[in-house]
């Protein structure tokens, strides 16, 4: 049983460039999909039915009991109302109150004597003014049924026990008749009957001789109520659950189509039958699949580069080898047959100096090839540059590899450090020493100047040399370039020092280029700009 001591509840009874990029055409009917994230769509169109559901149930939940409470004040006023009416009538008058308010109320009232036999029962002085339906119709609503309990079983509401009407009917087999009896109070109970309703029963002391009133009512409308809301949230849940799967159909196709897209493009890039195919870009996605697929050709357009580049690089190798090799071939050729000693030193000394040349190109060769590689995973520290610059400066003094040119540091501003590798950005200054020196006249002098601005460091060697012409700046960081000064030995230089400078100043996020003297003098400027240090936070 749930019995409830005076005025219960019903809490406790209850309880992203052109036609090519923009790819598929049909995907532009899309459009407000590219604004959310994957994440976004994929919570919005799965969280939407639970949502629905889940405040669905908790809305029931609050209707039923909110019309339950309400209906144990109205079982509790009534109780006590007929039981202080029916106090002191005679036994005719309390027949006919019983008849009237049954009628009235569509309630079935029973009195109960003070030895717990039934005295009176207004459904055997009238025609029931209601009546229980049976176990038939509640198989023939099996559906509501199984609705209810699904229902009571998500809000977790307890478990009513069942109304039947009791053989033989005395106040033994109605508990709550006992406690109003012993307790002096108002009674309420609330059980099942057989098609699902509820049945509220109401007992109440009747005067001071013992007697007990019982008041039952049925309040199908109640559960009539309840069953029309809980069938509206079931339609509703199925129909968020069906536009839920349209919206995933939906995403998947904002999602697969894209991705097919980059599929078809990688396999054609990877056969290389087409040089000229293009990645979509998807420039009007703002998604992760917008960002993929900028990334991705980004990152094709990037290995193509490299790839050409390989290529350019291999014919040129090609090319600087093939001069020195034909000349220490025609020079050894001619040995055998040469009997003259001067003719034959000539001829060896040609021979070695090619070789020499072939090694110093295999050399330099070998280190413009890996550099890119080694970079690409080498964890990078900070590097003071100005100190780096006079520790070079100053060994090279030492070593007389200036060949008597003055080499003159200055610095504006505050000195910065940059997050590089210490060993390669000394290869870029001393190719910019190498290449100032050779321009530079033999008591020139070189300046070297560091500036510091807020977000990077500028370093610039002026020599007093010729200068470069403005249409050969460029040309200048090209691999094997052999513009060299009047009167230096040829196969002195692999015309690879600018080039490797320039590609470790990118690897660093910096540019090495050309410029005239500031000054406005004769000579040549290079100028390599490196991204500084970020400041710490405070």
């Amino acid at each position: 049983m749930a019995p409830v001591t005076a005025l219960p509840t019903a809490d406790g009874p209850m309880s992203e460039r052109g036609s090519v990029l923009r790819g598929d055409p049909r995907l532009d009917k899309l459009r407000w999909s590219r604004r959310l994230s994957l994440t976004s769509r994929i919570l919005f169109v799965n969280v939407l039915p639970l949502v629905l559901l889940g405040g669905g149930v908790i809305y029931l939940d609050s209707y039923r009991k909110q019309l339950l409470d309400e209906r144990f004040k109205l079982a509790l006023v009534e109780a006590q109302i007929t039981a202080e009416a029916l106090a002191g009538a005679t036994p005719q008058r309390q027949d006919a109150l019983l008849i009237q308010i049954g009628k009235e109320q569509r309630l079935r009232l029973r009195i109960y004597a003070a030895d717990g036999v039934k005295t009176a029962d207004s459904f055997a002085l009238a025609p029931p003014s209601y009546t229980l339906a049976g176990s038939d119709a509640a198989a023939s609503d099996s559906f509501s049924l199984t609705l209810d309990r699904w229902f009571d079983r998500i809000v977790g509401a307890p478990l009513l026990p069942d109304y039947r009407e009791p053989q033989p009917d005395n106040i033994d087999q109605w508990p709550e008749l006992g406690r109003a009896r012993e307790e002096s109070l108002t009674q309420i109970v609330l059980r099942d009957a057989p098609d699902g309703t509820h049945v509220i029963n109401a007992a109440a002391p009747v005067g001071l001789d013992g007697e007990t009133l019982l008041l039952t009512r049925n309040p199908v409308d109640i559960t009539q109520s309840v069953r029309d809301a809980r069938t509206t949230v079931a339609v509703v849940a199925l129909l968020a659950l069906l536009v839920s799967t349209l919206l995933s159909l939906f995403l998947a196709r904002t999602i697969v189509q894209p991705l097919r897209q980059l599929v078809q493009a990688a396999v054609r890039v990877r056969q290389g039958r087409d040089r000229q195919v293009e990645v979509p870009r998807l420039p009007d996605r703002r998604d992760e699949i917008g960002m993929l697929a900028r990334a991705f050709s980004d990152m094709t357009g990037a290995l193509r580069h490299r790839i050409d580049a390989v290529e350019s690089f291999a014919a040129d190798v090609a090319h600087e080898i093939k001069n020195p090799l034909a000349s220490l071939r025609s020079a050894t050729e001619s040995l055998a047959k040469v009997e003259d000693p001067e003719l034959r030193a000539q001829l060896l000394a040609i021979a070695t100096h090619d070789v020499r040349r072939i090694d110093r190109l295999v050399s330099e060769i070998s280190e413009a090839s890996r550099i890119d590689a080694e970079l690409s995973r080498t964890e990078f520290e900070p590097v003071d540059i100005a100190a780096l610059v006079r520790n070079i400066v100053t060994s090279r003094d030492e070593r007389g590899e200036n060949e008597g040119r003055q080499i003159v540091v200055s610095a504006q501003g505050q000195p910065e450090r940059v997050l590089g590798v210490a060993l390669r950005l000394e290869r870029v200054i001393e190719n910019l020493l190498d290449n100032a020196v050779s321009f530079s006249p033999p008591d020139g002098t070189i300046d070297v100047t560091l500036a510091t601005g807020e977000s990077s460091l500028t370093l610039t060697v002026c020599d007093e040399g010729p200068g470069i012409p403005e249409d050969k700046r460029e040309k200048v960081f090209s691999r094997f370039h052999s513009d060299r000064p009047t009167g230096e030995d040829f196969g002195n230089h692999s015309g690879l020092g600018l080039a490797i400078a320039r590609t470790i100043a990118e690897a660093h996020d910096g540019r090495l280029f050309a410029t005239t003297r500031s000054d406005g003098a004769a000579g040549a400027c290079l100028q390599l700009d490196l991204p500084v240090m970020p400041k710490a936070p405070l």
